[in-house]
């Protein structure tokens, strides 16, 4: 759970900060929720007859996933930082607690871990989570999420509002309509209504503002990064994918890969998709975000250039790569 420190009353600041505000009582999450101060959770609370307070309803918005924090008061607690991927969030452990779910079920959603989810097991069964991906930095490209399926062509309103029809409809059961023959899957959860078409636009809209953070200053090394930088462009071969101003060849008409162009460990994610194809993603802001891969299966951004040299056969030096790191974080 992330807190937003804008929303909290002086009162209750100076009280966390004295100590007198314990952070595990279930009632003092009740209390952030009055406060709107809960990144991605909406609550219904009410008082009971002895004074403690009790939940009513409650939702979760975008935000839990694709937000975070920048801890600036207390771990957990800071600046609200929209579009930035929760990596600390156990999804899979949260749903795994619902008392309608099998336990074959309950097992495999909590087997996933921190920052991992999969949006398709409960289209085809499979077991197979990718980890939680930014929501900055995706105005201009044509094509949404790791496997490109999110595009005009199948979401008018827009690539981006593909995915939040999809997340809206078949992972919230939010009241509203998604079809996809491509995956032959079909979800109406309209009531004599559609809670979610109208909704579209705007979200798109805002999280096209969103743009990606670049690496802060004297977290890497400037004049290895400028090296790194014409690596980048040469040697190493980074830019024959990873092109243009969004580093992505995305926006070169919608262009996709192959399944065996992906150097993560997992190859089967994309034959569960629409496209059975990979979209290269784009690269700025990737220092925020470890692990990497669709699948995590990188754990920092050498890893990353480790993988590409070892499996490209790029021959890159321990300088060049350690170069080509800092490049990478410079993003």
């Amino acid at each position: 759970m992330k807190v937003d420190a804008s929303a909290l009353p002086p009162e209750v600041v100076e009280a966390i900060q004295n100590g007198q505000v314990d952070l595990n009582d279930p009632q003092t999450t009740l209390v952030l929720l009055q406060l709107g101060a809960v990144v991605g959770v909406k609550g219904q609370v009410s008082q009971n007859n002895d004074g403690s307070l009790n939940l009513d309803r409650m939702g979760v918005t975008c935000a839990l996933c694709h937000s975070t924090v920048d801890n600036s008061f207390a771990p957990g607690i800071g600046n609200r930082l929209d579009g930035y991927p929760n990596r600390d969030l156990n999804p899979g452990l949260i749903i795994s607690l619902s008392p309608a779910l099998t336990q074959e079920q309950k097992d495999v959603y909590a087997s996933w871990g921190p920052g991992m989810y999969d949006p398709r097991y409960n289209h085809d069964g499979l077991n197979n989570p990718v980890v939680i991906p930014p929501a900055y930095g995706l105005y201009g490209l044509p094509k949404a999420i790791f496997t490109g399926d999110g595009d005009v062509e199948h979401e008018p309103e827009g690539p981006v509002a593909y995915w939040n029809r999809y997340v809206a409809v078949t992972q919230m059961h939010g009241h509203g309509y998604f079809k996809d023959d491509r995956i032959n899957w079909e979800v109406d959860y309209r009531e004599n209504d559609d809670l979610v078409t109208d909704k579209l636009a705007a979200l798109q809209a805002y999280q096209f503002s969103i743009d990606a953070p670049a690496g802060p200053e004297g977290t890497y090394n400037a004049d290895k990064a400028a090296q790194g930088k014409i690596l980048f462009n040469n040697k190493a071969q980074c830019a024959t994918c990873h092109s243009g101003p969004r580093f992505t060849d995305v926006t070169e008409g919608g262009f996709l890969h192959p399944q065996s162009a992906s150097v993560a460990v997992d190859k089967d994610y994309v034959n569960r998709s629409a496209t059975k194809k990979w979209r290269v993603s784009p690269l700025k802001g990737i220092w925020f975000h470890p692990p990497y891969f669709h699948d995590g299966s990188a754990a920092t951004l050498s890893d990353v250039v480790e993988r590409y040299n070892s499996q490209l056969n790029l021959g890159l030096t321990a300088d060049e790569k350690a170069n080509l790191t800092e490049y990478l974080k410079s993003l």
